[in-house]
């Protein structure tokens, strides 16, 4: 049986009171209460202001989580600006090699790829960032704009999209194994602007929404083909997409009517549920993340926002009890 001093190679420390400033993670036995207590995430997450980018965009990737961001390209002009957040601020970094919008993101602050999108013509670069620097890798097996995507350097996958001239809506899927991209099968509904679970697997991943018009469609891929899960409560396209294949979350975009929203919606691997809005109605925004850790920046196409908000679980006191 795992022990805590195993996990945490520390033994839980007895106290008369609880310390005045807990960390994440940290655990006590209070003997003036006589429980074993923690603190962590718990309870209901909600939208809450960050720090603002400092060049404000649109049409931008996205990758990391809430507390650890990145954020590339978009618009206006083909931006080749990255820019990096702790939870807090966003830094200055290393620029893209080739400046583009409606480009995707996948992975984390330190390992990611900017994939696709338009120079203004479409464009099939991949590039890949190992925290300090971009570098192109493998291309696209067909260019284009506007997907959806998720994954990890190494394993990578974008869906649907759009094909200049005109913006036409593909259906195609291609994954990424580090080295080179491979067509595989494709979704069941051609669309463009679409969200993906960003943290979800070339083996398990979402795509959902999509458009025009507004599409409330989700698509599950299991590394193979993709089935039709549970539809959005909004139909809505251009919207920030986080999270797992079950458990991911979706927000902002345009809705049938038109415009932007603020509604956000929780998925549980069967069906979505409405949560939290967002203060500020937004699309096209640079978003990655969890479904407990996730982050909304800029976007709103035009004007470009600066403006950030975090998804987080806020931390708290527990009180363990024997079950």
């Amino acid at each position: 049986m795992a022990t805590y001093i195993g996990i945490k190679g520390i033994n839980i420390p007895t106290v008369s009171s609880d310390p005045a400033n807990p960390i994440a993670g940290q655990v006590w036995y209070n003997t003036g209460s006589s429980t074993l207590k923690g603190y962590g995430a718990q309870g209901t997450a909600a939208w809450a202001s960050g720090g603002n980018l400092n060049t404000g965009r649109y049409s931008q990737g996205g990758a990391g989580v809430g507390t650890a961001g990145l954020i590339f390209g978009g618009l206006p002009s083909a931006k080749t600006e990255t820019e990096s957040y702790d939870g807090s601020s966003w830094t200055e970094v290393a620029d893209l090699n080739t400046g583009r919008s409606w480009l995707e993101g996948a992975g984390t602050q330190t390992a990611a790829l900017a994939i696709g999108g338009t120079v203004p013509a479409d464009t099939a670069i991949t590039e890949k960032w190992n925290g300090t620097s971009w570098a192109e890798v493998g291309d696209l097996n067909t260019a284009r704009q506007r997907m959806g995507s998720c994954g990890i350097t190494t394993a990578a996958l974008v869906a649907g999209g759009g094909v200049e001239p005109p913006v036409a809506a593909t259906a195609i899927t291609e994954t990424y194994n580090g080295t080179a991209w491979a067509e595989v099968g494709d979704l069941n509904t051609a669309r463009v602007n679409a969200a993906g679970a960003a943290k979800g697997t070339t083996t398990a991943a979402l795509i959902f929404g999509g458009g025009p018009p507004s599409l409330a469609i989700t698509e599950s891929y299991d590394g193979s083909t993709w089935t039709e899960v549970g539809d959005l409560g909004t139909a809505r396209y251009m919207q920030g997409g986080a999270g797992t294949q079950t458990g991911a979350l979706t927000f902002g975009g345009t809705p049938p009517a038109g415009g932007t929203t603020v509604n956000t919606e929780s998925f549980n691997g069967t069906a979505w549920t409405e949560v939290a809005n967002l203060a500020t109605a937004r699309k096209s925004m640079g978003a990655s993340g969890s479904a407990t850790d996730a982050f909304a920046g800029g976007g709103s196409e035009p004007p470009a926002y600066n403006a950030t908000e975090e998804w987080l679980i806020p931390d708290a006191t527990k009180t363990f009890t024997a079950s």
